[in-house]
């Protein structure tokens, strides 16, 4: 029986459920699966990209966790593609690679003063909160006053963790650091702001609901915001979604404000112009756009500012190239056609194939990841004549290179220990988890026999 050896780098959502499909396809040979993670720990963004207070989102790593424990996918975490195994070494042991290693850069916003001190990306900011290894342990959180660029679900839980009293991310796996930064941040205003209207946001209602649902923060919208044109009645009328978006936002309108200790406003119709400071970040201009009738905005010409003292950018995530890997670089993305990836001609490279964010840019939820994983894996199980013929297909062949090269590798048994390990800090305090930060701990932790 013909044998695939498969290796799948990211050990996220995308590659987890690439590594699932394979194994539950209907197929005429064997599988054999390693997926490589450069994190000792594996989920990518469902355990470093979604903000401690979303236990709801977070149970897909019930899930997720699900296919690893099954025992028929190999775990190698601690492991980063182009440093401690390379193109050729996968050409050498395996007979394809799928690429899932997503999107965690900032997308760019080219506005003057975007450099300055005080100036943030907020997938950094992210990392931070979430405890990620690979980001400093500690964040400035030094302005009063802070805002925030972008109308998606990152934009709310950046603005929703700088305004929310610390003190009630306890039950959460906040990181102890995390804690006492934000404890001792002198935050009073976060101001959050949208080039389009409410009917136009891109975040989702429970997002949204949350953020109303924060003690002591008052919510600020702003009367002018909701003169809805033609455009934005329809996408009222016929999206259930922005309906109950509206629908939170027009009892916002209708709140009592001013009792609170901190605030929260939220601006439409803001097109960003200008980080303001003189070596650090003392404002956000912009202009005031206005409904073109056709579910687009246009400038008006008048130009607003507020004082902060930071800036956070969420206006997306952008990918990283890999080594020895085709790039886009205007997109972000590797350049494909349905998972198969392309060459500077547009021709299939043999071998080589990609899913989730890193295939298709920062778009789509959970359910698209596994559309996208399907399509790819289409290509890749009709596609035995482009595969590679590896010299040495050996499955312990790949532990041997790691620990002759003193790569410290995790496996799925590592990740049990420090898992327990984490649960173990939180039930000691009351709390559902502590998370280990220190990429060396968390090897460490998973490596003890």
């Amino acid at each position: 029986m013909t044998k695939l050896r498969l290796a799948i780098i990211g050990a996220g959502p995308a590659g987890i459920y690439a590594a699932d499909l394979v194994r539950k396809a209907e197929r005429s040979f064997d599988v054999s699966i390693d997926l490589f993670e450069r994190l000792p720990a594996p989920y990518g963004l469902v355990r470093y990209g979604v903000a401690p207070d979303h236990p709801r989102i977070k149970g897909i790593i019930s899930a997720l966790r699900e296919v690893l424990d099954r025992g028929d996918i190999r775990f190698f975490g601690n492991v980063e593609y182009g440093v401690d195994i390379t193109l050729d070494d996968l050409k050498h042991h395996y007979n394809a690679v799928i690429f899932a290693t997503g999107s965690t850069r900032d997308a760019s916003l080219d506005i003057p003063g975007i450099d300055l001190p005080g100036s943030y990306g907020a997938a950094d900011f992210v990392s931070w909160y979430d405890g990620h290894p690979d980001v400093p342990r500690e964040w400035p959180l030094e302005a009063k006053e802070v805002a925030v660029i972008g109308n998606g679900n990152v934009a709310l839980d950046v603005a929703r963790i700088l305004a929310k009293h610390p003190d009630d991310l306890l039950p959460t796996e906040i990181p102890d650091n995390v804690y006492d930064g934000l404890k001792a941040s002198p935050v009073t205003d976060v101001h959050v702001f949208g080039r389009r209207g409410p009917a136009q946001v891109k975040f989702t209602p429970l997002e949204l609901r949350e953020l109303g649902e924060i003690r002591d923060v008052d919510m600020i919208v702003h009367d002018e915001d909701f003169d809805y044109d033609e455009a934005s009645k329809n996408a009222i009328a016929t999206n259930k979604q922005v309906l109950v978006i509206d629908r939170v936002l027009q009892q916002w309108r209708k709140r009592e404000v001013g009792k609170a200790s901190r605030r929260l406003h939220l601006h439409w119709y803001a097109k960003p112009l200008e980080i303001v400071g003189n070596g650090r970040v003392e404002a956000f201009r912009w202009e005031r756009t206005e409904p073109d009738g056709e579910g687009g905005v246009r400038g008006t010409g008048e130009i607003r500012e507020v004082p902060v003292q930071a800036v956070y950018r969420a206006v997306g995530y952008f990918g990283s190239p890999l080594p020895e890997v085709p790039f886009d670089e205007r997109r972000g993305v590797i350049p494909n056609r349905e998972g198969q990836v392309l060459d500077d001609a547009d021709e299939p490279v043999n071998g080589v194939y990609a899913t989730g964010w890193i295939k298709r840019g920062p778009v789509g939820l959970i359910g698209h990841t596994k559309s996208d994983a399907m399509e790819t894996l289409g290509h890749v199980l009709s596609d035995q004549a482009n595969w590679w013929t590896p010299e040495d297909p050996a499955e312990e062949s790949v532990p041997a290179l790691l620990e002759a090269r003193g790569v410290p590798y995790t496996t799925i048994d590592g990740w049990h220990r420090l898992d327990a390990h984490e649960l173990s800090l939180g039930e000691a305090v009351g709390r559902t988890r502590i998370k280990v930060v220190p990429r060396d701990d968390m090897t460490r932790i998973s490596r003890a026999s």
